[in-house]
């Protein structure tokens, strides 16, 4: 159910920010300007959304942050029951109306604006009595809709070549409005307005391509705030009825053949040719264009890439935010093996990395990209490089350039960029890279990984290498980024300790577990004070917490004078 771009609406976002009232008299958020990256956190309870701007999304430089459907649905523990609405009151899993307006308030305290993902195709498929206490039949929802306001046909959508079988029918059974009518059409604008009265800066239009393109246009006029961000899932099919480009003058689409295409070069093909990546495969333009790696419909359909695909997906993402092609949703969910599994802990997120929750956008080598994009916003791409395979590299004029190595072995060069020479933060290892006065430098990169300068990142020292008022993950300026590529099974997972307190002791009890995003390649980033010498070694554990320590002595580092000290090892059978 789906999203929209900022690119050709950041003006208009921006100047109607000052229009829009808050309760309380807090202050709007600052307008957009060149922040166009969304973070999606999908199914996060909005108690959990306000501490995540102030503490990741804030500080990393991200421009929004898109909130699941906040409206009363249907029970029950499965993420799409908030996909099928009761009513309209904000009474859903995530939280209250008193939570939901402490979230938007929060996240524009820091800087971020707040998108709702809204549900306004349909209803419910069966009865019940919905999260807030509404009692509902199908096609009976009291003080909302009566029967009269769905649509006649009352069978599921089966053929996608006739438009009236798509816009009319039922999405998989689920109630459909009837969005021609007069009375559909402003009870939809008089939703979306009560959000808009909270300070929500925008809404994901979920099941666009299953509403008539007038409709929707209809009731975005209705808004007291028609310049409000606004974008639209309609998935391409070729040769269907619907076409998303149909949509584009409404508002931004999302463009599903990015994210697809992205997971057959990742997996399949050569990075060499994303050489003109965007328009030049055939897509919609890039300022009316929402692009993703994975959303919440996607990973779980297996027609992108996921966390499960480890480098591949990490390196997609990276791309991403460093191509000038479309606004970029970072999704951020949780583990499943089960598609229809429900958020853990209900949406409560203690702590990102625990409980199953993936925290996509806080991953260092993501959140770093969001202040390159930010820093590199509106240059071309320059200086582009491949090896006729699998590795890449390219500049944003004289303010960024990023190198990608996604084949198996080493790549060791000298890259020509535009940059101004000098001292720079490699914001994907937390090095140092000097570039000198022809534009020029030398670097190592290991298989799957990436390097990346920006003009916004010229010491990693002070926490910058975020560009938005913060580091990556939310870690120290200085310290030590393990890495240690460990094979696994199901069940295992690797952990580092030594001789340091942040590093637990040599307590196996108290020991760091790294993230498996990268896999094989298990990362963290610990803070430490600048110069300290350590010793440290990994160790597997598996699910019943038994624990087989690597072999050989303990490994040993030192902590430079500034930034962190980049580990990149081999577990050691």
């Amino acid at each position: 159910m789906a999203r929209r771009s900022l690119a050709a609406t950041l003006a208009l976002v921006a100047g109607a920010a000052a229009a829009l009232a808050v309760p309380g008299g807090t202050a709007q958020a600052a307008p957009p300007g060149s922040k166009d990256v969304t973070a999606v956190l999908f199914e996060w309870k909005f108690d959990s959304i306000a501490k995540a701007c102030t503490d990741t999304l804030g500080p990393a430089g991200y421009g929004y942050v898109q909130v699941s459907p906040p409206q009363e649905h249907i029970q029950g523990s499965q993420w799409w029951t908030s996909y099928q609405p009761v009513s309209y009151q904000i009474a859903g899993r995530l939280g209250n109306r008193a939570a939901f307006t402490n979230m938007v308030n929060t996240c524009h305290g820091a800087g971020v604006k707040v998108v709702a993902d809204t549900v306004i195709n349909h209803m419910t498929a069966g009865s019940g009595t919905g999260t807030g206490g509404s009692s509902y039949t199908k096609y009976s929802y009291p003080g909302t809709y009566s029967d009269a306001d769905f649509h006649t046909c009352r069978s599921s959508i089966n053929n996608y070549n006739d438009r009236s079988n798509v816009q009319n029918c039922e999405l998989v059974g689920l109630s459909d409005l009837d969005t021609g009518a007069d009375y559909v059409r402003g009870r939809i604008a008089s939703y979306l307005n009560d959000l808009l009265s909270l300070g929500v800066d925008g809404f994901r239009i979920d099941g666009a391509k299953h509403m008539a393109a007038t409709d929707l246009a209809n009731i975005k006029s209705r808004l007291s705030n028609p310049g409000a961000y606004w974008k639209q899932e309609a998935i391409y099919g070729a040769g269907e009825a619907v076409s998303p480009s149909e949509y584009l003058s409404t508002g931004d689409v999302q463009e599903f053949r990015y994210a697809r295409d992205l997971k057959r070069t990742f997996n399949n093909e050569k990075l060499a040719n994303l050489k003109n990546y965007g328009e030049g495969w055939g897509y919609m333009e890039s300022g009316k264009s929402a692009v993703f790696v994975d959303n919440h419909d996607t990973e779980r359909g297996g027609d992108t890439l996921s966390y499960k695909d480890g480098a591949n997906y990490t390196l997609a993402n990276v791309f991403m935010l460093a191509w000038p092609y479309g606004s970029p949703d970072v999704h951020s969910g949780y583990e499943f093996t089960d598609h229809d599994a429900g958020p853990p802990n209900g949406g409560t997120v203690n702590a990102c990395y625990s409980d199953g929750w993936k925290c996509q956008h806080a991953w260092s080598e993501i959140s770093s990209m969001v202040g390159f994009r930010n820093t590199t916003r509106g240059q071309s791409v320059t200086d582009w490089w491949d090896n006729g395979g699998n590795q890449i590299a390219f500049g944003r004029g004289s303010a960024g350039y990023v190198a990608l190595n996604h084949e198996g072995s080493t790549l060791t060069r000298t890259y020509q960029t535009s940059l101004p020479g000098g001292d720079y933060c490699d914001v994907q290892s937390g090095g140092t890279v000097t570039v000198n006065g022809s534009g020029q430098f030398t670097a190592t990169l290991g298989a799957n990984t990436a390097l990346a300068l920006h003009t916004g990142a010229r010491t990693c020292s002070g926490g910058n290498n975020g560009g938005g008022g913060g580091g990556g993950g939310g870690t120290g300026s200085s310290g030590a980024s393990f890495g240690v590529n460990a094979t696994t099974v199901l069940g295992q997972n690797i952990y580092v300790t030594g001789d340091q307190s942040a590093l637990g002791n040599w307590n196996t009890g108290s020991a760091l577990k790294l993230d498996p995003a990268a896999y094989p390649v298990w990362k963290l980033d610990v803070s430490l004070p600048a110069g300290t010498s350590f010793a440290y070694k990994y160790l597997r554990k598996d699910a019943s917490g038994a624990v087989t320590w690597e072999s050989g002595a303990n490994r040993t580092a030192t902590v430079p004078a500034s930034g962190k000290v980049a580990l990149n090892d081999t577990w050691r059978p």
